[in-house]
């Protein structure tokens, strides 16, 4: 959601002509990755080598035009103890209850609980244990590095008051940043025990790394230096550069706190996060994502849906949970396409240019208009669309992206009434000059949802231009003009392209079947696939039908390692 947030915003800030770069990555270093290791049986490197390229492959099939994709681990990014697994174990490697009154959640990890949100030390978790062994741990000494935040106070809080006021922060944003506030700033530990992540350069910490949360954020600045050796033209050079950063709610501390102070403790005048966006949580149906146990459908799931990226992006972005959390759910999924895209945007867009290219008397040919001054409902109809255009932009400079969607998509609704109560298909009998006006000024609007909308599915605005038969999409300050006006926005005697549905309709039967696809977890679906499989493969080889017979079948025709109670439903 906050990648998606930020492709919207980056995409509007070049249609209006901003010099504007948009850098993201994988923060590689650290324990999830170590233990992610483990459990796959592989090195932390082929972990990361692996899921940045699915990261990758997924942000290109959604349409995400990073000016930079980079890694924390690439060459310019440079407690407590389990006597059964014999190390120090970082704090992600130690899971127990949560010990906040009234939450008590029995998965918290030692750095956070995922349930009310609070950062914590291994040390405060309630019957910890070991995430690899399971074993109970004990403390032991070592020595660790801190970033004395209690002498950052002043420094940070005058940062915090001035900027999230100007920076139009969001409200969520806010509220974590003044509750960190409130609990007083401590000493924050920045290294930690562990292989996989960025040498401490200091002779008596040459055996650690840094924390994750500490080095990350600077992958900022260094994915920056993969794109260009001038990176301090964007990152030190706050009286020319404003920072605009996306994120879900559990990722504000480190970023309004945390990275923050790292830069202001540098003493150097670095570019400062101006403006932070931040989302709440997207539920999945009746329950929650989840990507450690597989809960819900994934970025490397919807490319197997058959639904087009256009209708993906639209719903998330509708479903933006901005003040609260929301929901996925199938079923608004269809409701929003068939209800908003289909009969709404669809209908508009293909109402006017089917009309203009299968009627005899215009040929695919944008009719001449007459003077607008005798036609008071088109007058009216362009200050509507002017005020909403207006209105578009207003949000989308605050960051208000689901605000922005709206106006656009109150424009196609507009156009629509705007069709119906003049009937364009009688006049063109009884009055053709008005209907040629009601035609012309309609392209023009088509051309300007073309425009408005592209940050949110550029896929279905790069179909409309070619229907239109116009270049790529702007939104100048003149366009934005021309908005009130938007006879003018599309030349007579201009030809445009072929017509063609936009959007498909989805089916009840449908949503069924994604409900059912995609019920339980990523490895229950996994397993399911697997068992049809062999039963198939079985079935076709002719194995009789006991489980050992079947099992063994399953061990000589597959490599992959399972569980062979699994396999025990047979």
């Amino acid at each position: 959601m906050g990648v998606l947030s930020a492709d919207v915003y980056a995409r509007y800030c070049r249609n209006r002509g901003y010099n504007a770069l948009y850098i993201c990555g994988t923060d590689e270093y650290g324990t999830a990755t170590e233990t992610k290791a483990i459990e796959e049986g592989s090195s932390p490197q082929q972990i990361c080598d692996k899921y940045h390229a699915i990261h990758k492959e997924v942000y290109e099939w959604f349409d995400i035009c990073f000016d930079e994709f980079g890694r924390t681990s690439s060459r310019q990014q440079t407690e407590l103890y389990c006597d059964r697994c014999e190390r120090f174990l970082a704090d992600r490697l130690v899971e127990g209850n949560c010990p906040t009154p009234g939450c008590n959640y029995d998965c918290a990890r030692g750095d956070q609980c995922d349930k009310c949100g609070k950062l914590l030390n291994p040390t405060e978790l309630l019957e910890p244990k070991c995430k690899v062994c399971r074993g109970t741990p004990c403390i032991r000494d070592t020595n660790h590095l801190f970033i004395e935040l209690p002498k950052l106070k002043d420094k940070l809080e005058e940062y915090i008051s001035s900027t999230s006021a100007s920076g139009g922060w969001s409200h969520n944003a806010i509220q974590i940043t003044n509750s960190w506030l409130r609990e007083g700033l401590k000493p924050r530990c920045i290294t930690r025990d562990l292989k996989w992540g960025v040498p401490v350069p200091h002779e008596n910490f040459k055996d650690k790394v840094f924390y994750v949360w500490f080095d990350a954020p600077i992958g900022y600045v260094s994915i920056t230096s993969c794109y260009t050796t001038e990176w301090e033209k964007w990152w030190k050079n706050p009286d020319n550069v404003e920072l605009y950063q996306f994120m879900g709610k559990d990722n504000v501390p480190f970023h309004t706190v945390m990275f923050p102070s790292t830069l202001l403790g540098t003493g150097e005048s670095w570019t400062m996060m101006k403006t932070i966006s931040v989302t709440e949580y997207l539920n999945y149906e009746s329950g929650k994502f989840s990507k450690s146990k597989g809960v819900g459908v994934f970025g490397n799931d919807v490319k197997d849906t058959n639904i087009p990226v256009e209708v993906w992006r639209y719903y998330l972005l509708a479903n933006r949970p901005e003040a609260s959390d929301t929901k996925f759910e199938w079923i608004t999924l269809k409701d929003k396409l068939n209800g908003e895209l289909v009969n709404n945007l669809g209908n508009f867009i293909n109402r006017v240019l089917k009309f203009i290219a299968k009627d005899p008397g215009y040929n695919s040919i944008i009719p001449k208009a007459k003077c607008i001054d005798s036609h008071p409902p088109t007058k009216d109809f362009g200050c509507e669309v002017g005020k909403l255009v207006q209105e578009y932009v207003d949000a989308m400079e605050k960051v208000k992206l689901k605000e922005a969607l709206n106006k656009a998509m109150d424009i196609s609704s507009k156009g629509n009434r705007y069709l119906e109560e003049n009937k364009y298909y009688k006049l063109y009998k009884t009055d053709e000059p008005t209907c040629a006006m009601i035609l012309k000024t309609s392209a023009g609007v088509v051309y300007l949802l073309a425009c408005l909308l592209e940050p949110f599915m550029p896929s279905f605005s790069l179909k409309v231009l070619m229907q239109l038969n116009l270049p790529g999409v702007s939104l100048s300050d003149d366009l934005v003009e021309r908005a009130k006006r938007p006879w003018e926005i599309v030349l007579a005697e201009h030809k445009i392209g072929t017509p063609s549905l936009l959007f498909k309709k989805m089916e009840d039967a449908d949503v069924k079947f994604y409900q059912n696809k995609f019920a339980g977890s990523q490895s229950d679906r996994k397993d399911s696939k697997l068992k049809a499989e062999v039963t198939a493969a079985a079935a076709k080889k002719g194995c009789k039908s006991s489980k050992k017979e079947k099992l063994k079948f399953f061990a000589k025709t597959n490599t992959q390692c399972i569980n062979l109670e699994e396999m025990q439903g047979l």
